[in-house]
């Protein structure tokens, strides 16, 4: 069986920084790719950055460009989203996901529908962040 398993969430203030980490098991790394989804209260789901699928290549959406850094350890199956400079609006639940395809299509600039993101191959249990002004 697949599981994700996010972990690293937390209370921090503006300007602050936090890790998020995501243990994935029983995944084909050459195959699927790893990234973050998110969703605020309120607001509709939003992919956040991802690394992977045919190639190890990364996106970014653009509100957190030059702030998060998203990175794979393949040897401990982790994949890492270092956060930095973090802003009251990155406050969300942040998700781990596994999909063969979607990082692609986010990198061709495509972007993902609410039916989308329902049907990624894998969901992990979200991890809570919220950025205090």
């Amino acid at each position: 069986d697949v599981q994700l398993q996010a972990s690293g969430g937390g209370l921090v203030q503006a300007g602050g920084s936090l890790r998020l980490a995501c243990a994935a098991s029983g995944l084909d790394f050459d195959v699927y790719a790893i990234g973050w989804v998110r969703q605020a209260p309120g607001k509709e789901r939003e992919g956040v950055s991802c690394i992977g699928g045919t190639d190890d290549s990364t996106f970014y959406i653009d509100s957190v460009k030059g702030r998060f850094s998203i990175s794979s350890d393949i040897a401990k199956n982790t994949v890492y989203l270092q956060m930095n400079s973090l802003k009251p609006e990155d406050t969300a639940v942040y998700y781990c996901v596994a999909d063969r395809f979607f990082c692609a299509r986010q990198r061709m600039g495509v972007t993902l529908t609410e039916h989308y993101y329902e049907g990624l191959d894998y969901w992990g249990k979200g991890t809570l962040v919220t950025v205090s002004s």
